[in-house]
């Protein structure tokens, strides 16, 4: 962005990316710190606490503080918010039928060998 903030949702990618890479729970300020450390360490406990709320992390007790790890790799996350999306929509068939519309030739094709159990 222009003002330097970050797109919706940025913050949350990069704090991911650094979990996922780190093969161990982490602290906040360790986050904080394989972020470049310029952000708020408020900033960082708040989106954790979200992620965490959100189920896309773990948490565990350390001291006084949190550690934090990713519930799941990246496709099991992918898989996550596609469910989260789908999640208490009236229209679910919509939402569905649109996704597949949108698929590639190769990627509807491999859908129905999953769906099929190949």
């Amino acid at each position: 962005m222009a003002d330097g903030r970050r797109e919706p949702g940025a913050l949350e990618s990069e704090i991911m990316t650094v979990l996922q890479h780190a093969g161990e729970a982490l602290s906040t300020a360790e986050v904080r710190q394989r972020l470049g450390g310029e952000l708020a360490y408020t900033t960082v406990v708040t989106i954790l606490s979200r992620m965490h709320d959100k189920g896309l992390l773990v948490r565990t007790k350390a001291g006084r503080a949190f550690r934090y790890a990713p519930v799941s790799d990246e496709p099991g996350l992918a898989a996550h918010r596609m469910h989260q999306v789908l999640n208490g929509r009236s229209d679910r068939d919509t939402v569905l039928i649109r996704f597949v519309e949108t698929l590639s030739d190769e990627d509807e094709r491999r859908v129905r060998e999953l769906l099929e159990g190949r």
